[in-house]
């Protein structure tokens, strides 16, 4: 069975089998095999041929497209927790105590790190007196992103009243240096809290409470990975969050 695409590039830039041959450093044969009974070359030879027929290889050749095969399990998914809920508070509290550099919380309201761990703003306190850099990121109360994630969750107007309650339980920290608060207006796909090469992602669902969704725990291990994806996630989020004053 001929290859019709191939043939029909070739004709459209005048390429002849001895003229691409030639240019590809193969025998004639070869090019005519490929037209003719869709003979499929070597990689190497392919991108050759198709770089100089200025046509992308895998559609001269699609039988060379090989999909990256999936991995089980990404090598920095270190757990997987079926709800919020099952994950301890103090979780989140040893994840941040081990930050050195830098520790990121993005969220809607995320009021249950203060009811759980009544201490986390010492804690924060703490960690940026030892030079860690912490950005706090909560919701905009009256952001319409708000009053649309408290529709999805069916608690009506109560998560503006959370993130009132959460910016209230962060004021104290406006003062300290080395931490920032911001409120955004962001429509949040997940919750998101990092320590240095660490973080916990908690994922948000339509019509579901954050304490009943999944949280994957995740610890940096290749560029371009999954921690790199969130990460840079937290950075666009926070870089359209508005300062909270003083």
């Amino acid at each position: 069975m001929p290859n019709e695409r191939l043939r029909a590039v070739m004709a459209a830039g005048g390429w002849t089998h001895e003229t691409l041959a030639r240019k590809v450093g193969i025998d004639p044969k070869s090019v005519e095999r490929w037209v003719n009974k869709d003979r499929v070359p070597r990689q190497v030879t392919a991108l050759r041929a198709a770089e100089l027929l200025g046509e992308d290889v895998h559609v001269l050749w699609p039988a060379l497209w090989q999909p990256r095969k999936a991995r089980a399990i990404s090598p920095e998914l270190v757990a997987l927790y079926p709800h919020r809920a099952d994950l301890p508070v103090a979780a989140y509290a040893e994840l941040f105590a081990q930050a050195r550099e830098r520790l990121d919380i993005l969220v809607y309201a995320g009021l249950f790190l203060h009811e759980g761990y009544p201490r986390l703003n010492a804690l924060l306190e703490e960690r940026a007196a030892a030079g860690c850099a912490i950005r706090i990121a909560v919701g905009d109360a009256d952001s319409a992103a708000v009053r649309q994630r408290g529709g999805e969750e069916r608690f009506g107007h109560g998560i503006e009243s959370r993130c009132r309650l959460a910016l209230m339980h962060y004021r104290s920290l406006l003062t300290v240096p080395g931490i920032e608060v911001r409120t955004h207006a962001t429509t949040l796909y997940n919750s998101i809290y990092r320590a240095d090469d660490q973080m916990l992602v908690n994922g948000h669902v339509l019509g579901v409470n954050a304490y009943g969704t999944p949280v994957w725990h995740l610890r940096r291990a290749e560029d371009g990975g999954m921690f790199d994806t969130y990460a840079a996630s937290i950075d666009a989020v926070w870089n359209t969050a508005r300062p909270v004053e003083k």
